[in-house]
């Protein structure tokens, strides 16, 4: 099955073509930062689609800074919502069979305890422009489902980790820090607010979701992509610490800190298990030592 990937370059995608390499599909890698495909040029997609051809489209691509999105929230919902809007057109014109999206849990926002674990049918209250940007880009794939027929699955995937994830996210920061500190022999971890807890699934099971919705998933239908257990970002830094090749403690750095507006984030991926038979297989003690592995080289080089 030929599919084609927008935002190849990017941590997901990279881990997602490996994924459908494996499986014998034929995956087809766009990226803005290797080829220059931009999914705003909504032209030059129609144009590498139908040169493609792909049965498939799995769609990555767009801004994913959440911190950042408050700077630039014009940019951001840009190209999130429009970009999915191009996309979801140009497949539509192009005869590909069937596409999906990827959105993020995010879109839940304010949450009380009473209401987790997280399903599908939670209500959205989205507090980044980020957040906002993702529930723009659900509501056209809906349309594009109800209003064209367009053979549409929505992922809603919450907080994912492994090795090759950027710096800006919680986990590879800490990974860098201890890799650092294990060159310098510093004792001392930096870390900022460690009380948020978050539904963390490994990349290679959130891929393996993807490829599960892309065969078997509802058209129209949105799927939660979580592991159903919350844990804590002070559990994460301690995991990584037992990891380490030297002893280190946890320091508190004030330049890290950062207000945690959503406490606990936990969702429900029963929808997904029940449509595909998909479940996370690696465990979270596998994922830190090869995100710790991986940030060891990273650091070296």
């Amino acid at each position: 099955m030929r599919a084609l990937i927008t935002g190849a370059g990017g941590f997901v995608g990279a881990h997602l073509q490996r994924h459908l390499e494996e499986a014998g599909d034929e995956p087809v890698p766009t990226d803005r930062s290797t080829d220059g495909l931009d999914i705003l040029d909504a032209p030059a997609l129609l144009e590498r689609f139908r040169k493609v051809s792909p049965a498939v489209v799995y769609h990555l691509a767009g801004a994913s800074d959440v911190g950042g999105s408050w700077d630039t929230p014009q940019i951001t919902f840009r190209a999130n919502a429009e970009g999915t809007l191009n996309v979801l057109w140009a497949a539509r014109e192009a005869g590909v069979q069937r596409v999906l999206t990827v959105g993020s849990a995010d879109v839940y926002g304010k949450v009380t305890p009473d209401e987790l674990p997280l399903t599908e049918a939670s209500p959205l209250r989205p507090t980044s422009p980020y957040a906002a940007s993702k529930v723009a880009a659900e509501s056209v794939a809906e349309q594009a489902f109800l209003g064209y027929g367009q053979q549409v699955v929505l992922a809603r995937p919450f907080n994912h980790l492994g090795p090759g994830q950027s710096t800006r996210f919680v986990a590879p920061a800490l990974a860098e820090r201890i890799a650092r500190n294990e060159i310098t022999g510093e004792s001392k971890l930096a870390v900022g607010n460690l009380s948020s807890k978050r539904d963390f699934t490994d990349v290679r099971d959130v891929v393996k979701a993807y490829r599960s919705m892309m065969l078997d998933g509802e058209p129209g239908e949105v799927y939660n992509v979580c592991s159903g257990e919350a844990i804590a970002v002070q559990d994460l830094a301690e995991a990584l610490i037992e990891l380490s090749t030297i002893e280190q403690e946890l320091v508190t750095d004030p330049e890290l800190m950062r207000p945690v507006d959503i406490p606990v984030l936990l969702g429900d991926s029963d929808r997904l298990r029940r449509a595909t038979g998909w479940k996370p297989e690696v465990p979270l003690p596998q994922t830190l030592s090869d995100l710790l592995d991986d940030m060891r080289s990273r650091v070296a080089d």
